[in-house]
């Protein structure tokens, strides 16, 4: 009798360290955030600007997001990270006293931000969130404009967390517009770059809501709703060709299949949930 020879494994396959904001470096496993330990739990997410997990405490979990550090082709981009880091923690600031932003929880290190942890779940498209979310998002994003500020990142339904008692959340503040100087603000180009970022996070906080709860529109508002500014028609018009190059590009270059977001690492406890969600009876 011949025995068979049991297939090898196929290799599992890996994004290329470059591609990774961490380099060939793993992420911390414990990290002490206003002299507490805490160690780390899982991550969120791993791209090549910023590195994101969950690590937690004794008694509490908090975030950590470290910015880019790893070279490319012997060119040093750590820079780049320093920078995020440094923007992302004066926007924490200047918002965490508003109710959709987490606790800013300090820096760590030249390269991180931490801040405090939100149970919960990315908002997904379609997703059917209680009527009041909207309103919650809404009031607390016009505070953040009130103070000079706006989110621009808001056309990404996951960068919008529910809570777990279904409460509104922003907590990715990567590339949120802030003007760092003290003087100049109100200046015509200053001011005229302010208000187009803020008419574009109205613009797609009403596309975010129509695409959640257009049951909360007036037909008039969700005919409305479906027109775009002009300078973000003129954005898309202009980035769309490079996205797609962009998108095609890493693709081959990173084989890794991945759901959702590039660099984005599923939460296995919130797909196996929808999974039984839709499990027939």
């Amino acid at each position: 009798m011949t025995t068979r020879t049991p297939p090898e494994p196929t290799p599992v396959k890996q994004t290329p360290r470059w591609l990774l904001a961490l380099g060939k470096q793993d992420p911390p496993t414990e990290i002490e955030v206003e002299g507490k330990p805490y160690r780390l739990e899982r991550v969120f997410k791993h791209d090549f600007f910023a590195f994101t997990g969950c690590y937690v405490g004794a008694d509490d979990r908090v975030v950590l997001k470290i910015g880019r550090i790893a070279s490319v082709l012997g060119f040093p981009l750590s820079w780049i990270g320093r920078i995020h880091s440094w923007h992302e923690s004066a926007v924490f600031r200047d918002v965490d006293d508003i109710d959709i932003v987490p606790r800013f929880t300090g820096r760590y290190g030249k390269h991180g931000v931490t801040h405090a942890f939100i149970e919960g779940h990315q908002l997904e498209r379609g997703e059917h969130v209680p009527d009041d979310f909207f309103a919650k998002l809404e009031e607390g994003l016009e505070e953040i404009h009130r103070r000079g500020m706006a989110y621009v990142d808001l056309e990404k339904p996951e960068n919008v967390l529910v809570g777990s008692d279904g409460k509104p959340w922003l907590f990715d503040f990567q590339i949120s517009y802030r003007y760092p100087f003290r003087r100049g603000a109100n200046l015509w180009p200053i001011r005229w770059l302010r208000e187009r970022l803020q008419e574009s996070d109205h613009y797609h906080l009403t596309k975010l809501r129509r695409r959640c709860r257009p049951d909360t529109f007036t037909p008039e508002e969700l005919e409305a709703s479906h027109r775009r500014p002009g300078h973000i028609r003129f954005y898309g018009g202009f980035t769309r060709p490079i996205t797609r190059m962009r998108r095609k590009i890493l693709n081959r270059i990173d084989p890794v299949k991945k759901r959702g977001e590039r660099g984005r690492v599923a939460d296995p406890k919130r797909h196996k949930a929808q999974a039984k969600s839709k499990t027939p009876v």
